[in-house]
């Protein structure tokens, strides 16, 4: 678990880059002190960080898993950025650029318990993971790659693309419903001794389906077991739950930045371990960064100059509300619908209630109801009728499934609010 910032440190995370040009104001709200119990529920304490959120009253929004809004700091600090690249242009893009987008690194580096030579920014997790299972060269013609149901749609995409592009065969196998720890290690241990060439596997640490959220560290150590290494997806990990890089036993990892951390729109990270950099090819033969150079391994082009300089105002953030406070109030939120949703008939939670295995996110189905048709009534009506945003996921084996993701700003007046349109539309009260 990453620790908590001390107070003597904040100031200085909030002020930004250290360069005079990006020094950032200090944030314009302060919280007060974290609660010492009933940390994920103390009705003060959230309302306070809900003030920092400017959102639209005429939805309750509980489809947060696609990306998280900045809170109004970070957005006022992108939009100073923004205005800055635009006025300094490129001036200061082929003079200074360079290096302040490098020291973005040392924040998150810290936070992630990683050395800022072990990342490196993207614009988005798929871009990052597209870029480890592509450029993964250990792999020869015969071998087998793994993934399963419950992996992202792009990330499945990149792995049957490893047929043609190493000769590799590939196989999926799908996680059991309703899951149980026991139960997905079980899969995972028989999918591995059902392929025993398997030398490279997919692995999602939070689903974006369901939101089931798997063992990595033993997964992995079984896959290193069998020969086979492990690319992360932690797409919907990292700021939903707190943990360090080194918790997970896994060598390549792919990061959002713009859901569960905060940052604005298009920044996310690729984290390689040290020692295994030369397991990845440069992407695309890239020249512009040493070999030994993690950079090397994504080039992205162009990027948002000020999303990504925006990153350390957002984690800084995201370390004053407290990663553990943040992961506390999602699975309090979690709990909460979850609880009331299980009292009605037909409604069905696909996400286990273990605690080590699901966070903030979660899934439903009503009984009978999970083609992409009915989910998608489903989601219509609560949007529609009761306005409650939600999302259909397909993908998975036994059929679509309805995701309800949590925010910052969300309170439990406003899932009781979905509750009450769940029961309506689950046939167990009148509309």
């Amino acid at each position: 678990m990453s620790n908590p910032v001390p107070q003597t440190s904040r100031r200085a995370l909030l002020l930004g880059l250290g360069t005079a040009a990006l020094a950032a104001p200090a944030f314009a709200r302060s919280l007060p002190a974290l609660p010492t119990s009933n940390l994920g529920a103390d009705t003060g304490y959230w309302q306070a960080v809900r003030g920092l959120y400017s959102v639209t009253p005429d939805m309750v929004n509980l489809e947060n898993g696609y990306w998280g809004i900045m809170a109004e700091p970070v957005k006022a600090e992108y939009k100073r950025l923004t205005d800055f690249v635009n006025f300094e242009n490129t001036v200061y893009a082929r003079t200074k650029i360079g290096a302040d987008l490098d020291n973005v690194r040392a924040p998150l580096a810290e936070f992630l318990g990683v050395a800022r030579e072990e990342i490196a920014l993207s614009r988005g997790a798929t871009e990052a993971l597209q870029a480890l299972i592509s450029g993964y060269n250990k792999l020869k013609p015969g071998d087998t790659v793994l993934y399963a149901d419950l992996d992202y749609d792009s990330m499945q995409y990149a792995m049957n693309w490893l047929k043609d592009r190493r000769g590799v065969a590939v196989a999926k196998f799908d996680i059991p419903e309703p899951a149980t720890r026991q139960a997905v290690l079980d899969a995972y241990d028989a999918a591995l001794k059902a392929n025993p060439k398997t030398k490279l596997l997919l692995l999602t640490h939070v689903s974006h389906r369901t939101g089931l959220m798997m063992p990595v560290k033993e997964i992995a150590a079984m896959a290193k077991a069998r020969g086979a290494d492990v690319i992360l997806d932690a797409a919907h990990s990292w700021g939903q739950i707190d943990f360090q890089a080194k918790d997970l036993g896994v060598d390549f990892i792919g990061f959002n930045l713009h859901k569960w951390i905060g940052a604005p729109l298009g920044v996310g990270m690729i984290y390689i371990a040290r020692e295994r950099l030369a397991d990845i090819d440069p992407y695309m033969a890239d020249e512009d960064f040493k070999a030994d150079d993690i950079r090397s391994r994504l080039h992205t082009g162009t990027p948002n100059f000020a999303a990504q300089l925006t990153v350390p105002v957002a984690l800084a953030l995201h370390r004053e509300i407290g990663p553990q406070a943040k992961e506390a109030r999602y699975r309090h939120l979690r709990n909460y619908w979850v609880a009331k949703a299980r009292e009605l008939k037909g409604v069905e939670i696909q996400t286990p209630d273990d605690p080590s295995m699901v966070a903030g996110i979660t899934s439903f189905a009503l009984t009978g109801k999970r083609s992409p048709a009915d989910t998608n009534a489903i989601v219509a009506a609560l949007r529609d009728q009761h306005k409650v945003m939600t999302v259909r996921r397909g993908g998975v084996a036994k059929g679509n499934t309805i995701r309800i993701s949590p925010a910052p700003y969300i309170m439990e007046a406003d899932l009781d609010r979905f509750v009450a349109a769940l029961a309506v539309v689950s046939g167990n009260r009148a509309g």
